[in-house]
């Protein structure tokens, strides 16, 4: 998330009533999660596990619960708790807004675009040319939406991520701050969900298109010209690369990234990143070929076990 303008090192320390080092007058342009910081950002970490990959990443400025020792170039919040005061910074700068209708007054609908009845089409959205919206639809703020895309009944783009941190007293969300982004000539299902980043884009890419029932989850980054059948389920932050094809109900787990050009069949369960131009089976998900010989070896295991107990 990029702010409308810069900010200074010491005005963010106030707004979270934080303690800083380095410079006051340190540039800041925006925040954002570990794996897509870029300079200028704000990152948090509240544990000691992480320390090292926030302090050396691309990150600006480090939101961290104890003083450590500042690398050159960068600025520190110091704070007893940083997740809550990322959470301070998201509100702050990506507050909720009523719509109070249900097409908002500033969303951009692009020409030629069919919006049918019961639509919601919340604040900041822009939807581009010779689009159709089908009923029930709900995009929520800041959404994008390319030209010549259909979006069938029901489904929803730009829900919260699923991100919580665990407390004693219970779960405490992570608030999401982002958007969904979608690019043109892309057709999504009735029934599927989108959810859009804690701080960047869940991007689905031109050509893509989407069956009913799935469910992408936060920050995910979706190519071209992907295929994606019913009932797939994908987990937050996963890369899915140009012309990938996920058949019906496969399951993919966070933080992966699955190569161009692979075939994933049904059922599938992705527990690792998979190399592209291959096809995939079973769970977890390994080379076709070699999934369907172990089957095989298996059925021949209990065949030879049978006889072996006929005898």
């Amino acid at each position: 998330m990029k702010f409308q303008k810069q900010h200074t090192l010491q005005e963010i320390a106030s707004l979270i009533d934080a303690t800083f080092v380095g410079d006051a007058s340190f540039p800041v342009l925006g925040m954002n999660e570990i794996h897509v910081v870029e300079a200028g950002d704000i990152v948090f970490v509240d544990h000691p596990k992480y320390y090292d990959k926030a302090l050396n990443s691309a990150a600006t400025v480090i939101l961290i619960n104890k003083e450590v020792d500042c690398p050159e170039g960068k600025g520190l919040l110091i704070s007893d708790d940083p997740f809550r005061d990322f959470n301070k910074l998201t509100t702050h700068f990506k507050p909720f807004e009523s719509a109070g209708a249900s097409v908002a007054t500033t969303a951009s609908i692009g020409e030629g675009t069919v919006v049918q009845p019961n639509a919601f089409i919340g604040n900041h959205v822009t939807i581009g040319k010779n689009c159709t919206i089908h009923s029930n639809v709900s995009l929520y703020d800041h959404t994008v939406i390319g030209d010549n895309v259909t979006i069938h009944a029901g489904s929803i783009l730009g829900a919260d991520a699923f991100y919580y941190k665990k407390r004693p007293e219970g779960f405490d969300k992570l608030k999401s701050g982002g958007r969904v982004v979608i690019k043109d000539n892309v057709d999504i299902g009735a029934a599927c969900t989108i959810d859009k980043g804690v701080t960047g884009d869940t991007t689905v890419g031109a050509g893509t298109k989407i069956d009913n029932q799935v469910h992408i989850g936060h920050d995910t980054v979706i190519g071209e010209k992907v295929l994606i059948a019913s009932q797939t389920g994908i987990a937050g932050c996963v890369v899915i690369e140009d012309e990938v094809t996920l058949w019906g109900q496969v399951g993919v787990t966070s933080g992966i990234t699955v190569g161009g050009k692979a075939v994933i069949s049904a059922q599938s369960g992705v527990s690792k990143s998979l190399e592209g131009g291959k096809s995939y089976f079973g769970s977890p998900a390994g080379d076709f070929r070699t999934k369907y010989k172990e089957l095989a070896a298996l059925r021949q295991v209990q065949e030879l076990l049978d006889k072996l107990n006929k005898q």
